[in-house]
């Protein structure tokens, strides 16, 4: 595998740290600006908010940009919102750095998937997507709970602006890793971007995105109380356990990879199947605490196996402009984060118990198996008519070359 792959992880550790640290440090953040608990939970909101609105902005804005200095500038722009982070005299400062440190994630990773697939060999495209997401995947084992441990030592701004040079290093993996010759405008513009939006394949592949890990986030928005109030672990153990989830979620994230360049759609519907497997288990495994801590693991693999072919996928229906198209695919992973959620709670709220979320994710999890054999099935169907005309042209080829 290309050394360059190692500079996209690296943006992908700090992209994924500060998306996630926020969460561990909202009492300390709430308690330095003087707001309430609830009030400090929106700079997670406006986050994502960020990811959903420059995910496909900055994709469209930068389409015609050589795709090396398209990274190097969303990373400075990730730089930019972390170190405004870190000084924020206010709130509200805050809130608007949070936003601004958003919107470069879904763009950074959309347009690092078709590097990475470009830098890579046929045969080993989907494990080179894996590979970039490696670095999303081990912040949650090792970046997030380091960057915490920070904050409460020594204040919250430092983790910022520790989250700002992993950004510097990132720039300067990019600049010395990523050749130029590789990493050329594409071809297509930005009207081509655009025209990828309007195919109906394209809108499946994102729609199975929102479902699938809809039904991830449905149970994980809720695994705390899950881990506490069934299994019965004290709130101090959950911080590992959740770092056993990011453990799970970099297993699954290298076996999608691999088992994916030897059959994409296998392994989607494969992951999908066995998330809501896993998820209708829930109930069962929260009954003891080994059984809770396995499925935390298992719950982090079945999602991010999806990970890999669920992009490639997106990138496959958008192959004359994918830039755009994997852009959104990061978009509709941040909506699945919020629908998700809602969704998990609307079953907790209705009383049904404290592991209703993950059944609620059973259903979503089947949802999106179900617009993935959709895509399958819309895809042969318009395989046929292509396959009908080299038959036709083919026939027509020797009736020319008897007549003659």
């Amino acid at each position: 595998m290309p050394l360059a792959l190692l500079a996209l992880a690296v943006g992908a550790f700090g992209i994924g740290t500060t998306e996630f640290v926020i969460m561990g440090l909202l009492p300390e953040v709430a308690d330095d600006l003087h707001v309430s608990i609830p009030t400090a939970g929106h700079l997670v909101s406006a986050y994502a908010l960020g990811v959903v609105i420059g995910a496909p902005l900055l994709a469209t804005l930068t389409a015609r940009m050589p795709r090396r200095k398209v990274l190097i500038g969303l990373m400075l722009l990730f730089i930019a919102g972390n170190t405004l982070s870190a000084f924020a005299p206010g709130y509200d400062w805050l809130l608007a750095a949070r936003f601004l440190s958003g919107l470069p994630h879904g763009a950074f990773f959309g347009v690092g998937a078709v590097v990475a697939t470009g830098l890579a060999a046929p045969d080993r495209k989907a494990r080179a997507v894996s590979l970039m997401f490696l670095g999303l995947t081990i912040a949650n084992i090792v970046g997030v709970p380091a960057a915490t441990l920070m904050g409460q030592h020594f204040g919250w701004r430092s983790t910022f602006l520790g989250v700002s040079v992993i950004g510097v290093l990132a720039v300067v993996s990019l600049a010395f890793l990523v050749p130029h010759d590789t990493t050329q405008a594409p071809a297509a513009g930005l009207r081509g971007e655009l025209a990828a939006l309007r195919s109906l394949p394209v809108w499946l592949a994102l729609g199975t995105t929102v479902a699938g890990f809809g039904a991830l986030f449905a149970a994980y928005s809720y695994i705390t109380p899950m881990l506490t109030d069934a299994a019965g672990y004290a709130d101090t153990s959950v911080t590992l356990l959740l770092a056993l989830f990011g453990v799970g979620a970099t297993a699954g994230n290298l076996l999608g990879g691999r088992l994916a360049d030897r059959s994409m759609r296998g392994t989607l519907f494969g992951g999908l199947t066995s998330l809501a497997v896993v998820l209708a288990l829930f109930p069962a495994l929260m009954t003891t605490r080994w059984t809770a801590a396995l499925a935390v693991v298992l719950l982090g693999t079945a999602a991010f196996v999806t990970s890999s072919p669920l992009l490639l996928m997106v990138m496959e229906k958008a192959s004359s402009a994918p830039s755009l198209a994997s852009s959104a695919n990061q978009a509709a992973f941040n909506l699945a984060n919020a629908g998700g959620a809602w969704i998990g709670g609307l079953a907790l709220s209705a009383g049904f118990g404290v592991t209703s979320p993950a059944v609620a994710g059973v259903g979503l999890a089947l949802l999106g198996l179900g617009v993935a054999v959709t895509a399958w099935v819309v895809d042969r169907r318009r395989a046929v008519p292509g396959r009908e005309r080299v038959v036709a042209t083919h026939v027509a080829e020797q009736e020319r070359a008897l007549q003659s």
